[in-house]
């Protein structure tokens, strides 16, 4: 050992051997941020629903909640209006099937009760695959799109109770005539 410690430019080729593998090693490290895109600057969704950006308004996690096809389906998402007046949101579905939704400027309008009436009384596509919705806004400007959503049903714990029934897509005249009914039934059931 004394000896090759004593050699002339031993300890030096040592030296740059080890500066030489801390160099490779940072390269190899580094390469491949490098060549890839970085992660950090994807824009993505991070849930179940997709984005979209129409002018002043921005979707956000907007997926449907239905049962099969040919059953209502629940619109959910959450809405930013950027503008300075009420935009209102058109949603277009299958076999003409219509909601309109209206997003105040400053607030999100989030979507994601039962109490919520947005809802498309058919859908076309079943639980699992994509919906094409047609969305049109109006209020600041004009504007349309299209939108492919993601149809979930209440596998998911989160969603069960959104299923929309057919209760909560009967129009205003069934919702009146049934109450009478209901409250007839209740009463006969106390006595």
């Amino acid at each position: 050992m004394r000896i090759a410690a004593g050699i002339r430019g031993t300890k030096r080729l040592q030296r740059l051997s080890l500066i030489a593998a801390i160099g490779v090693g940072a390269l190899a490290f580094t390469g491949c941020s490098a060549i890839n895109q970085q992660s950090t600057t994807l824009v993505y969704s991070a849930s179940d629903g997709v984005r979209k950006n129409m002018g002043q308004l921005e979707l956000r996690n907007v997926l449907i909640v239905s049962e099969a096809a040919g059953s209502p389906g629940r619109l959910i998402g959450t809405f930013y209006n950027q503008s300075a007046a009420d935009i209102t949101l058109t949603i277009s579905g299958a076999q003409g099937s219509q909601t309109e939704v209206t997003v105040k400027p400053g607030t999100p309008l989030v979507l994601d009760t039962v109490g919520d009436k947005a809802i498309l009384s058919t859908m076309a596509q079943p639980p699992g695959a994509m919906e094409t919705l047609e969305l049109r806004q109006s209020g600041g400007a004009t504007e349309t799109a299209t939108l492919q959503v993601p149809v979930l049903d209440g596998t998911l714990a989160e969603y069960k109770n959104l299923l929309p029934t057919p209760a909560t897509t009967a129009s205003p005249s069934d919702v009146s005539s049934a109450a009478p009914t209901d409250t007839a039934t209740a009463e006969a059931a106390k006595h």
